[in-house]
């Protein structure tokens, strides 16, 4: 799995994963949010196309993500999903819990009219 940031605006930034999202596999993951979160950046796009693959530990590590997020007055919403990944979240209910987006575009026009609400 690989992981990659990029500012998009203001404090919204842009995660995205490739590879496989598994509790063998989300160090990185994990490492990366966590360091943007301590940094005050609690305003998070996460860019899943490019995943093939999610079990419970990933689940876990975004929902994590997800509560301290929103402690901290922050969100993460996720794009791109594939089909077979949002089938995952379907099952598991986290389609209820997550916002969803199909594109980048949308996703971040969500988090920038959450600053303006």
């Amino acid at each position: 799995m690989s992981v990659w940031e990029e500012q998009l605006t203001g404090d919204i930034w842009l995660v995205g994963v490739s590879g496989r999202l598994d509790q063998s596999q989300t160090t990185d993951l994990e490492e990366s949010l966590q360091k943007l979160l301590i940094e005050g950046c609690n305003r998070l796009v996460i860019d899943l196309s490019e995943v093939t693959y999610v079990n419970s530990g990933g689940l876990r590590c975004l929902v994590t993500i997800w509560r301290q997020a929103r402690d901290h007055g922050g969100n993460v919403v996720l794009c791109n999903l594939s089909d077979r990944i949002s089938q995952v979240f379907a099952i598991v209910g986290f389609d209820k819990v997550f916002a969803i987006y199909s594109s980048r575009v949308e996703a971040l026009e969500s988090l920038a009219g959450d600053q303006a609400s």
